[in-house]
């Protein structure tokens, strides 16, 4: 489940195609939909990176040793199981 609320979804959603209307790159001859669809896109994504921020922070708290939260050494070792968890769903 999204960390962000169906307001901010849609909020986000509104700005999205407010700013592709205003540099004249989309036209939506069906506004409802179109802003049904990119509440969905939005949603998987911010879903799909709930679930990564997960597995990352469940490999960090695996290891032997605490690493604190919000540490240089934690940010890291975030950022590197990060990139490794893209990796590994791009394959």
């Amino acid at each position: 489940m999204s960390r962000l609320s169906e307001s901010r979804i849609s909020h986000l959603a509104h700005l999205i195609m407010d700013g592709l209307r205003k540099d004249r790159l989309a036209d939506f001859p069906q506004e409802g939909r179109a802003l049904a669809e990119t509440k969905q896109v939005l949603n998987e994504f911010f879903q799909r990176e709930d679930q990564l921020d997960d597995v990352v922070r469940q490999k960090i708290q695996s290891l032997s040793r605490h690493v604190p939260v919000g540490s240089r050494e934690w940010d890291i070792m975030y950022r590197k199981y990060y990139e490794e968890e893209i990796r590994k769903q791009k394959k």
